[in-house]
């Protein structure tokens, strides 16, 4: 228990970069002493640094984290270029979805460029790829740019999202685990998230490899609230077994 909340503090400090002792204290319930102690770990562990009255991020790489869309960009793109490719095979003429703003979920676009369908979507990278598509309409959500990720974010976008009947989700998340299910880093892209689950009524995980087995700060979703999962290798068995178990479509991109 101790070292999950240490890694949830990890994740909370790398993804907001500066947070005071208070702030921790109030986040995961517990007293001064007890977040010393954890800070005293990470700071060890060489992740983070204590200034006065807080802490501070020693930088992005060392965790599962939020990191800047242009270091999330230019990791794994010929795997993320083939899952967004599958994924675009499930969209049909008159579809109305939703694209992620995760850099897996990106690639869609240009695989979309024969279709007619509306996309809703909170990435700013989204719009602007579709722009020479003149058969992709393309609906943004209401917010504040977040350059972190490119997308907006704001607290009406759950209410917004209720007024669109949304077919099918396209999901993105910084890990993915049995227990913890899909997780994210960023509180305020959690909401949107969150918001598109409870909107749609087919959802899609677009996950690399590398997100199997991890887990970030919040849960926006279960892992049995996807009925997709597109992915570019095979996941542990434990995965491909809950898989089954549950009725959740495992899709291996070529």
């Amino acid at each position: 228990m101790r070292t999950k909340r240490i890694d949830l503090i990890e994740e909370f400090i790398l993804s907001e970069h500066s947070v005071s002792l208070d702030t921790l204290c109030e986040k995961f319930k517990v007293s001064k002493n007890t977040v010393r102690r954890d800070i005293d770990e990470l700071v060890q562990k060489g992740t983070i640094k204590k200034v006065y009255g807080g802490v501070v991020s020693n930088g992005p790489e060392a965790s599962q984290g939020l990191l800047p869309y242009e270091q999330r960009n230019t990791s794994l793109p010929e795997e993320k270029d083939a899952i967004s490719r599958l994924a675009a095979s499930f969209v049909k003429d008159g579809d109305i979805i939703f694209i992620d703003t995760g850099t897996t979920c990106l690639p869609m676009v240009d695989h979309l460029h024969d279709r007619t369908c509306t996309i809703l979507t909170n990435s700013l990278q989204v719009c602007v790829k579709a722009i020479p598509y003149a058969t992709l309409q393309v609906i943004t959500l209401p917010g504040t740019l977040k350059r972190e990720t490119l997308s907006f974010v704001g607290n009406d976008i759950g209410e917004y999202l209720k007024t669109f009947n949304i077919q099918k989700a396209f999901m993105a998340s910084t890990g993915v685990s049995i227990e913890n299910g899909l997780t994210n880093a960023s509180m305020e892209e959690y909401y949107v998230k969150k918001a598109v689950i409870q909107n749609s009524s087919t959802r899609f995980l677009l996950s690399d490899r590398t997100k199997f087995g991890r887990f970030s700060l919040m849960t926006y979703c279960n892992l049995t609230d996807v009925q997709h999962i597109i992915t570019d290798q095979r996941p542990p068995a434990e995965y491909e077994d809950f898989c089954q178990e549950n009725t959740i479509a495992l899709h291996i991109a070529k």
